[in-house]
Formats: structure tokens, sequence, C-alpha cells
């Protein structure tokens, strides 16, 4: 009874002092993001070249002002899978850059860049980048694999099921369009912006896409939820750009072990067959 005494008091001080915490404080829990259709989910899912090309001129033109991209090299734009951009259009789009080399002679020099050099970053390093923004902006290579949320139980044991990994692009479309007022009683820092699916909801990123902001070639809405999708299918792919061969691989592999599987069973029932 003495230990229970000082138990049952320590639960009811934590409840209390829970009810007394301020709105900010309560309001921090991460709200999922709703799903949505991607040409590449599920097991014969696969990247769609339009719209990788559609994301690639938002990342050009809308996040390549802060966040750097270093995985990701102007050949791959040209790589089976991916945007579907032939040699000649990677290698005009690598001329549009400036990369900083050396010379014959280790002279520091500007170059017009080629198929194997990386996407040059905004800025010259980290501390530069804390010095415009406050923060350095994340890196977007993998950006889709590494931003992602839990779904909690049951969910994840139908995730398994129904193969959903689309966690990261999910995500990303939804913060792009989660800019909202904070709520009344959310103290809101200096700097900081309400959004409902980032976690904790202060972000030091303002809205970044706006209706009209990009001009699309193609007869796809310039609207802010589009551009939030098309933006998040180029990031997966960035993260992933091998996903449609693995997925191939992947099915012939499994009809391989179907057929073998079935090769010994009937080696099995012919090797036994003679046994009684």
């Amino acid at each position: 009874m003495n230990i229970q005494r000082p138990i049952f008091a320590l639960v009811l001080a934590g409840s209390l002092a829970a009810m007394a915490l301020p709105a900010s404080a309560q309001l921090t829990e991460q709200v999922p993001p709703p799903r949505l259709k991607w040409s590449f989910a599920g097991p014969f899912g696969k990247y769609d070249q339009a719209q990788l090309q559609r994301g690639f001129k938002i990342y050009r033109e809308v996040c390549a002002n802060c966040h750097s991209m270093d995985m990701l090299s102007f050949r791959n734009l040209a790589d089976a899978g991916g945007p579907g951009f032939s040699e000649a259009q990677a290698e005009a789009v690598a001329a549009e850059y400036k990369v900083k080399d050396l010379d014959d002679l280790g002279n520091p020099i500007e170059r017009a860049g080629r198929l194997a050099d990386h996407f040059p970053a905004p800025f010259a390093n980290e501390l530069a980048a804390k010095a415009t923004h406050g923060v350095a902006p994340p890196d977007m290579s993998t950006l889709a694999k590494a931003r992602s949320y839990s779904r909690g139980f049951p969910w994840f044991v139908f995730d398994m099921v129904t193969q959903y990994q689309e966690h990261g692009p999910d995500y990303i479309a939804a913060y792009l369009n989660g800019y909202k007022d904070a709520p009344k009683g959310f103290v809101l820092p200096e700097g900081g912006h309400y959004n409902e699916y980032f976690p904790g909801h202060t972000t030091a990123m303002p809205p970044p896409l706006q209706a009209g902001q990009v001009t699309y070639d193609d007869a796809s809405p310039q609207t802010a939820e589009q551009y939030s999708k098309d933006a998040a299918a180029f990031l997966m792919w960035a993260a992933e750009p091998h996903l449609d061969a693995r997925k191939r691989i992947g099915f012939q592999v499994m009809i391989f072990l179907i057929v073998l599987a079935g090769l010994m069973y009937f080696t099995k029932k012919k090797v036994w067959s003679a046994v009684h």
C-alpha cells in the first residue's frame, strides 16, 4: 500500500501537468497525410515519364534555389526508367549550369556542366546555407525515402500485404499543401510557418508553391496540388532511380522460383515413386 500511493500521486501529477500544457504544446501530434494514387505504386507500377519531367522542371525553377541534390548527376536524366531525356537533352541541361573546377594548372575556373557532373548546390557549404536561411535546407537526393511517418498498428501489417511503400511521396505532397493559418492558441516562433503535416506543425520553409508559378509544356493543370504531386514523384525517382528495373527483375525472379518449385516437386515424386 505504501508503494502504490506515491505511484498514484505521480500518475495524477502527470495527468494534471498534461492538462495544464498550453495549446501550442498539445497540438504537436503529426497528422497522417492522405494516400494518393501513384503510377509507381504496387508490384507492377512504374514511373510516369511526363510526370518526372514536370517534377524536374519544378525542382529546377523552385526547389534548386535552396535545396541541393548532391547524389544526382546530369547523366541520370537519360537513364532508363527515368524522366526519358535523350543524351543530347541531358547534355543541354548540364550545359546550362556553371560548375566550379580546376584547370590543368590547378587554378579555379568555372565551366559549363557535363553529363558526369552532379547537380551543383545552391550554396558553397552548410554554413553559407545557415547564414541565408537560419537552418540548412536538407539535400533532396534521398528525401522521399528519408521523410516518412508511422501508421501504427495494425496498418503497418496491412502495408506489408498491400506493399504500400509510398509514405515519402505522400508525405512530401501533403507537406507542400499543408500550409494553413495557425489555430487559436498555437504560438509560432519568429520566422516559423504553420504546416498541418509537419511534425510539431512549425516549419522554417515558407509556402514554396502557388498556382500558375511554373508553366508546364503539356496540358497538365498548373495548380499547387499538381505541382506538389509532380515534385514528390520526381523526388521519389531521385531517391530510387532503379525502381522500374527492381520490380521487373523481382517479377522475373518470382516466375523463376515458381517454375523451380514445380520442377523440384515433380523431381521428388519421380525419385521416390519406387519407394513403398
